[in-house]
């Protein structure tokens, strides 16, 4: 399939139902390149839920609208045939895959790995956007880059949040205004961490916060090295917070660098 891009190509791939969180990944692809190629691909291989995949938000012409409002010059909408012409290779995302999303998503990383790779193959980006909202799967994107050796460069985007704090995620439209009072209880704890100075006071504040949050199912709440995804210690240089879990059905990750304890590059 040729798509007949110009080059040089920034990608920014998506799942869809687009949000302020993509348009600033759009619009930092733009810094670098004029040619912006936004893909919107639900991809079936990351989902270890039926549930969560057959109710992920579809809103077609609304992501059309905004991504060409902030930038993009092709929207790419691919059928799973295009993605998948022939049985998929699937990539390994390793031990670090295994960790924290891993555990509760199994398999979830594979998927993640294997479709960013035939995203590439298809569009082949001189650079590619993701949010660190996402930062275990940011993480492994630029691992599989490395080891692969593939000719494009990652660039990282700050989360955006919403002006309660929440991360901006396409599931929160299948949130409940109680439900989304209580995700707000997320961004609370995460900035509880980051006010404090010593590892495990931080670390308590962390948990403390989390386990308060109402009608909130925690997957994980940790604190870890951001370079190696290893559980952090009072040696570690770039801590992170992370955290994920359910609300009624919809999951929500996030994440915070820890500024007083290690300064996050």
């Amino acid at each position: 399939m040729n798509l007949k891009l110009e080059h040089p190509v920034a990608l920014v791939p998506t799942m869809g139902a687009l949000h302020a969180g993509h348009q600033s990944l759009i619009e930092i692809a733009k810094e670098f390149t004029e040619n912006v190629v936004v893909s919107i691909f639900i991809n079936p291989l990351q989902f270890e839920n039926t549930n969560d995949f057959s109710n992920y938000p579809k809103t077609a012409e609304a992501d059309r609208q905004l991504a060409e409002a902030s930038g993009a010059t092709f929207v790419w909408n691919p059928t799973f045939e295009e993605i998948y012409p022939s049985e998929p290779t699937i990539i390994s995302a390793g031990e670090i895959g295994n960790l924290f999303e891993g555990v509760h998503r199994f398999g979830h990383f594979d998927g993640v790995l294997t479709v960013v790779k035939r995203l590439f193959d298809l569009t082949n980006p001189e650079f590619a956007v993701f949010g660190e909202k996402d930062f275990q799967q940011l993480f492994l994107i630029k691992d599989m880059v490395e080891k692969l050796e593939l000719p494009v460069k990652i660039i990282s985007a700050p989360t955006i949040r919403d002006a309660s704090g929440l991360a901006m995620s396409s599931r929160n439209i299948r949130l409940s205004n109680s439900d989304r009072e209580s995700a707000i209880g997320i961004f609370r704890a995460l900035e509880s961490a980051n006010s404090a100075a010593q590892l495990e006071a931080a670390r308590t504040d962390l948990i403390k916060g989390i386990s308060s949050i109402p009608n909130f199912l925690v997957d994980y709440a940790e604190l870890i090295d951001e370079n190696s995804f290893e559980v952090a210690t009072t040696e570690t240089k770039n801590v992170r917070a992370i955290v994920a879990g359910w609300i009624n059905g919809v999951r929500l990750i996030d994440n915070m660098a820890m500024v007083k304890l290690g300064v996050s590059k």
